[in-house]
């Protein structure tokens, strides 16, 4: 009965706190300048930490991926080699399809053994078809398998706006993306393949004597520029996903659909300052830090740790990083058994008005439950205590009527006895 009516009560609370945070307004408005608008079909800026979306110009537009489709194959030739799949000193084979394939080339030759990671170059810094088709077929054996193997890892990584037909984005029917599906898909990037970016960050790269520039003329303007991916085609126009770090700090910016190199490379610059003069990350803790101890009943052990689903870190324009805090919201008493694992609450962090994310609480052990005599003496003292409220609640009316009726008899007035004669 208490622990039908605790849940009943923590479920109620839930609700309100979900009432509560839906009816929270942003203050961003006062607190930065006003938003501008960038020279392209669309555009994107997310802190590179905490993931949250800054900035943007239509970024749900579907638009055509051109070259960004490469940093997807990028990203399944650095997970195949974390998985021990592959070595970077691997030597890869050269086919006929892969020396014909048009557009931007390393020129790969037919026939030849390439070292796997001067076709990640190849790839990263000259925006390599040829190289494309090369580490498909040998990861696969063919394009086509590689491309279903692509459109997983999208779903996997929650991109619904996208989806390829090519290993490096040669125009085709059915192929699409947006600027907030490839802000996300370089941030998940960035995060799982670090390394990664001393490729990207190349200015220049030599291949069979042919010297080749990085088409990411920001590697030339900001030195905190380190990638991450240029992309054109006739009908999508110029494409720029850039990455910069200053400090602790990092942001990615994403223009899609501009009109030239030259203003590409301009707005996704001015995205990037734009970040790194507003917005600040905030860390309140880490993921797997214990924040919360709670009491269990029926349980083998009396408490249970509650510890962080994930770090709790959030981005927030300068003016107020001071007011950044967090509150836990669990329930006040918990009954075995308990999972490890389990979540239990969440946290909330928020600054003034504006509720920035939520973090789940989760039981850092698991507590089986007691045994009968334990359980038996647990009952007995939950019900001592629910009885106990109630007894100290009656005491309390009882004692507040007599003390109302002494009160009123005090004030009535008193018959003046008369005087015989």
């Amino acid at each position: 009965m208490l622990k039908r009516r605790l849940q009943a009560i923590w479920m109620i609370s839930l609700c309100l706190i979900a009432l509560l945070l839906s009816s929270v307004k942003p203050t961003w408005a006062q607190e930065l300048p006003h938003p501008f608008a960038v020279a392209a079909k669309s555009a994107a800026l997310i802190d590179g930490d905490s993931g949250q979306f800054l900035y943007g110009q239509n970024p749900d537009e579907r638009i055509s991926p051109a070259s960004f489709v490469k940093l997807l194959t990028l990203f399944m030739v650095f997970d195949a080699i974390d998985q021990g799949q592959i070595l970077l000193e691997d030597k890869v084979w050269i086919s006929e399809k892969a020396w014909r394939t048009g557009g931007s080339k390393m020129f790969v030759r037919q026939g030849n053994r390439v070292p796997l990671v001067e076709l990640i170059k190849g790839i990263a810094v000259v925006s390599g078809n040829d190289a494309c088709v090369a580490v498909a077929e040998f990861l696969q054996g063919n394009e086509q398998a590689f491309v279903e193997k692509m459109n997983q890892k999208l779903q996997e990584l929650g991109l619904v706006n996208s989806r390829v037909q090519t290993v490096n984005g040669w125009p085709a029917p059915d192929q699409y993306t947006t600027a907030r599906d490839m802000a996300l898909m370089a941030l998940a990037y960035v995060k799982a393949h670090p390394q990664a970016l001393q490729y990207h960050q190349l200015k220049v790269f030599i291949h069979e004597n042919i010297r080749q520039k990085n088409r990411n003329s920001l590697l030339w303007r900001d030195p905190s520029v380190d990638g991450l991916k240029t992309g054109h085609t006739e009908d999508a126009g110029y494409h720029l996903l850039a990455t910069a770090k200053r400090g602790e700090q990092r942001f990615i910016s994403v223009v899609m659909g501009a009109k030239s190199e030259a203003i590409r490379g301009r707005e996704a610059l001015r995205l990037l300052n734009y970040g790194f003069r507003n917005f600040v990350s905030v860390q309140l803790f880490k993921k797997g830090d214990v924040l919360l101890q709670l009491p269990v009943w029926k349980g083998t052990q009396g408490k249970v740790e509650l510890a962080a689903g994930e770090t709790g870190i959030v981005t927030v324009p300068i003016t107020l990083q001071a007011d950044v805090t967090w509150k836990a919201q669990a329930p006040e008493q918990l009954f075995a058994p308990i999972e490890s694992g389990q979540i239990i609450g969440e946290v909330v962090i928020t600054t003034k008005d504006k509720v920035f994310k939520s973090v789940p609480l989760l039981a850092n052990q698991e507590i089986p439950r007691a045994g009968f005599f334990k359980q038996a003496m647990h009952t007995v003292a939950l019900i001592a205590v629910e009885h106990g409220k109630v007894l100290i609640l009656i005491i309390i009316l009882v004692g507040g009527a007599v003390g109302a009726i002494w009160y009123l008899r005090q004030r009535k007035p008193r018959r003046s006895r008369g005087t015989r004669h």
